[in-house]
């Protein structure tokens, strides 16, 4: 089976082009196998491009745990650089479909090449039953700036919350998948390595969650750290920057539009007037290969 290597920022995946190889019999352990940093190629998941009957193409993304999420916003900016790259479809702007819908994507191309990619993310969804979060005893119409506790209790080893100035209250939103943003002062200082995953599965989140720590540098600028569902740390989370350009505007922390500063690079985001959230960032191929 041939593949190819690509990260967005960092955030990297092996990708399958399922127009040319047949479709994996279990994606789901190939995901496993492949993405393993030690004895496969490496990588966050397994991102299959297939056919599709109302786009260019679609993406199916399976994060390196085996389970398959509905969207990636660094995935599919590399789909759109190998949809095009690659000669599948050669339009600037592209229409890909996803387990969240199709969306649209604006192509920057340089010597015949993609280089970044803007996406229509579409619009965020705050109704908790959609996201989901169930808090027990809470009739909310969305999760903003909520308080943490009694809901969520965080285990405090060697008094992170303090040192990190962490703001006590969550805010939730979806962007096609599920994400829990806190605010604090240093993100450094937080264990995400044993919170992260304390958060991902927590019985208030019913689809575990994804999980992002952010700093609020000014009003367009933020940095943030994620815990990814399914996959841990990862260097980049497009759609996490998404939902945190929406939780940092809806709670006054910033305006609408955001520079996210990542650990593997920066990502463009605006909440826009039309309600849709756009992100801007690069994609890169890395290298193409043979498995097993």
């Amino acid at each position: 089976m041939r593949f190819t290597k690509m990260h967005g920022i960092g955030n990297d995946y092996v990708y399958v082009n399922c127009f040319q190889e047949p479709m994996p019999e279990d994606p789901a352990e190939l995901a496993r196998k492949i993405a393993d940093r030690h004895f496969g190629v490496g990588g966050d998941g397994l991102i299959l491009i297939c056919p599709s009957k109302v786009a260019a193409a679609r993406m199916r993304m399976f994060n390196a745990d085996g389970s398959e999420s509905e969207m990636c916003g660094n995935g599919i900016r590399c789909v759109a650089k190998y949809v095009y790259d690659h000669d599948i479809a050669r339009q600037s702007k592209l229409q890909i479909e996803t387990g969240a819908g199709v969306l649209t994507l604006d192509l920057e191309v340089r010597a015949g090449l993609v280089e970044r990619v803007r996406v229509d993310m579409g619009e965020p969804i705050l109704e908790p039953a959609k996201i989901p979060v169930q808090l027990p005893g809470a009739d909310l119409k969305q999760i903003v700036d909520v308080p943490l506790a009694p809901a969520i209790e965080l285990a405090n080893p060697e008094n992170w919350i303090e040192r990190s100035g962490l703001d006590p209250r969550m805010t939730c939103v979806s962007m096609g998948n599920p994400h829990l943003i806190l605010f604090c002062k240093d993100t450094i200082a937080v264990p995400l390595e044993i919170i992260g995953p304390a958060l991902e599965t927590h019985r208030a989140f019913p689809r575990r969650i994804n999980v992002h720590f952010v700093e609020v540098r000014g009003p367009h600028e933020v940095t943030m750290r994620t815990w990814e569902r399914g996959s841990g740390i990862t260097w980049a989370c497009g759609t996490g920057a998404s939902a945190v350009c929406v939780a940092s505007s809806l709670t006054k922390r910033t305006d609408r539009q955001i520079l996210a500063h990542l650990p593997g690079g920066d990502l463009e985001l605006e909440w826009a007037i039309d309600g849709h959230v756009y992100m801007t960032g690069p994609a890169t191929e890395v290298f193409t290969g043979d498995w097993p």
